[in-house]
C-alpha cells in the first residue's frame, strides 16, 4: 500500500514505515504531522484510487528530525570582466516517519 502526497510544492510516494525528507515543517521532534493533500492511493489489491474518492484521505506521520542538506556551491563568472561571485546554499528539511495511510 502506498500514497502520493503533496507538501511544499513537491510530490512524494510514501508507504507506512518509510522515512522521507520534506521542506521544513513547523513542529518539534516527536510531534505528529498530518498530510491532507493526498493525490492518489494504491490499496492492498493494487487498485489506484484517484479524484473525489480521496477527499477524506490523509497520511499521518511523526517528525523524526530537523536538519540541513549538503552545501550547493553557486559560482557566477563573466569572462574578460574580472567578475567572479561564489556563494553557497544549504536547504533546510524535516525528516518525517510515515505511520499510516487513512483512506
Amino acid at each position: 500500500m502506498y500514497a502520493v502526497i503533496e507538501t511544499g510544492g513537491k510530490q512524494y510516494r510514501v508507504s507506512p514505515g518509510q522515512t522521507i525528507e520534506v521542506d521544513t515543517l513547523a513542529g518539534d521532534v516527536g510531534s505528529a504531522v498530518e498530510f491532507n493533500r493526498v493525490l492518489a492511493i494504491s490499496n492492498d489489491s493494487n487498485e489506484l484510487v484517484l479524484g473525489d474518492a480521496l477527499q477524506s484521505a490523509k497520511v499521518t506521520g511523526k517528525i523524526a528530525a530537523h536538519g540541513r542538506g549538503d552545501k550547493v556551491i553557486v559560482f557566477k563568472f563573466k569572462r574578460k570582466k574580472q567578475y567572479k561571485r561564489t556563494i553557497g546554499h544549504r536547504q533546510n528539511y524535516t525528516r518525517v516517519q510515515v505511520e499510516e495511510i487513512l483512506a
